[in-house]
């Protein structure tokens, strides 16, 4: 039997490979199928805002990913946590926001977070799921955030050692907390370039999102086997 079909959407390509990889070393019996829409970061970046207009271009995106057989959907673009709420809403399939689990591991190592991002619209945003999440589970927790364009330009560029450095150089210039985010998907990468500090989780979506989607739709399919 063949396992789940699981729907990628990206707005980055750079995004692509580090969630693929990440399946692939996890979950290799999950089948994935990638869609790219690339407009969707350059439209964000010029409106500097999520527009209504956006919303329903993630909506569409879901139910085509749904039409085409995914048994779940994974979206890994960290800056449009409404818009992927809006398609949650309206498929009978899960649909994954990429930090969700992410965030979830955050909390529970403690209220210290750091977080980096090489894309600096998705920063509010993931700011403000962050602090809804520790909202909902009365936490309170302690925020610092860090923006290095430049690793995100140099990955464009082709130039993924320079691009982990400098988010490894970011790591130590955000010092210590409890968790270290690595807020977006494309920079899964560095994480194995940042230097160890005691009592510090570093973080990244790939990982904790295809773990979780296991777990979801693992207990999904005995649900229905138990039914």
């Amino acid at each position: 039997m063949s396992g789940p079909r699981i729907a990628l959407i990206h707005a980055t390509p750079v995004a692509i490979e580090p969630i693929v990889s990440a399946f692939r070393r996890l979950w290799p019996e999950a089948r994935t199928t990638s869609l790219l829409e690339d407009s969707l970061a350059p439209d964000l970046a010029e409106a500097g805002r999520i527009t209504p207009a956006m919303v329903e271009r993630f909506v569409a995106l879901a139910r085509y990913a749904h039409g085409c057989g995914a048994d779940a959907v994974l979206f890994t673009c960290s800056a449009f946590g409404p818009a992927i709420e809006a398609a949650q809403r309206v498929l009978p399939i899960p649909v994954l926001k990429p930090n969700e689990a992410m965030f979830d591991e955050a909390l529970a190592a403690g209220d210290r977070i750091g977080l980096l991002a090489t894309f600096a619209p998705s920063v509010p945003a993931l700011k403000t799921e962050l602090e809804q999440m520790a909202r909902e589970r009365r936490l309170k927790i302690r925020i610092s955030t860090l923006t290095v364009p430049s690793a995100l330009k140099a990955l464009h560029a082709g130039q993924p050692e320079v691009h982990d450095r400098i988010i490894a150089e970011a790591a130590e210039e955000i010092g210590d907390c409890d968790a270290l985010i690595l807020g977006q998907f494309s920079m899964a990468s560095a994480a194995a370039a940042i230097a160890d500090r005691p009592g510090r989780r570093v973080l990244t979506s790939p990982t904790s999102a295809v773990m979780q989607l296991r777990r979801v739709l693992t207990e999904k399919v005995a649900e229905h086997a138990a039914g």
